[in-house]
């Protein structure tokens, strides 16, 4: 099993930054690519970037240039983050950290919201 908690979201006027993270813990050894989705009302959910053990990523077409995704290793842990910048209104959603593109591994959510 595979946890997964979320961190960093928050209000940010147009053209910010914020940066997210995402520490998973339990069966670490067992994922092989980390991701951030992210979702608003009425809408499915999509992917925005994912990066995979080997280093690889990936980004949806709305973010790239703009977003920045990485991942770090501890001991008992793998963090992945995602870097935002010039964040616009349209990218205002909850965002959630995933593993493995699984439907078993989801963060608990974090908002981001980008207003004047």
């Amino acid at each position: 099993q595979v946890q997964l908690v979320e961190s960093g979201g928050g209000l940010v006027q147009p053209g910010g930054s914020l940066r997210l993270s995402c520490t998973a813990s339990g069966s670490i050894f067992t994922i092989y690519a980390m991701g951030w989705y992210r979702q608003t009302p009425g809408k499915q959910r999509e992917l925005v970037a994912s990066v995979t053990s080997g280093g690889s990523t990936n980004y949806a077409d709305s973010v790239k240039g703009r977003f920045t995704v990485s991942r770090e290793y501890a001991a008992n842990t793998v963090t992945a983050y995602l870097q935002m910048n010039s964040l616009k209104p349209e990218d205002t959603a909850v965002y959630y950290c995933n593993a493995n593109y699984s439907p078993q591994y989801w963060g608990q959510g974090t908002q981001v919201t980008v207003s004047s």
